[in-house]
């Protein structure tokens, strides 16, 4: 090597940009995460959680309540139209509506609340505004609110009944 060779500008030097190269993409990784966590709200936390916790209680005895009536319901898709056949252990539930709360186990926003009017003689009758697809967590509970069923879904469940069951509610 001579000592009169010209040396290439420091952009130019391979060296460089491999030694610079992971520094540089993490400086605009972590931008690119603070500018993420700064803009999209985390729905999954709460700031009350002992109102949450006081309340598991009552929530405890809408499913021992639902449990002893022996609640047992059979939910129909039938494209967007939903069929509800509600018994107990005394025979046809008979209410004015019924409320089902499904919820999206990740996203708030996607949680949906179809309300049954009652056919009589324990059918119940509801319609969905949007197809809804995937795994949903789901309330099933009665106007003044003194029962719930809860349980999880896979949808859709087109042509197929699905058995809404008061389980037995696990003790603290």
């Amino acid at each position: 090597m001579s000592v009169n060779a010209p040396v290439a500008p420091w952009y130019r030097q391979p060296w460089f940009w491999f030694i610079a190269f992971f520094p540089l993409i993490t400086i605009v990784w972590g931008v690119v995460m603070i500018i993420i966590a700064a803009n999209v709200e985390d729905t999954m936390v709460t700031d009350d959680y002992s109102k949450k916790g006081l309340a598991i209680n009552m929530e405890l005895k809408k499913d021992e309540k639902a449990y002893t009536m022996g609640m047992v319901g059979a939910l129909t898709f039938e494209g967007r139209d939903l069929v509800l056949r509600l018994k107990s252990d005394q025979g046809p539930a008979d209410y004015q509506y019924l409320i089902l709360s499904l919820y999206h186990p990740t996203l708030a926003g996607r949680d949906r609340t179809i309300q049954f009017n009652s056919n009589g003689n324990g059918l119940y009758s509801g319609k969905l505004l949007k197809d809804i697809k995937g795994r949903w967590y789901y309330m099933l509970r009665d106007p003044a609110d003194d029962w719930q069923i809860k349980g999880e879904l896979q949808l859709p469940s087109e042509g197929s009944t699905l058995t809404l069951q008061a389980d037995k509610p696990i003790q603290g």
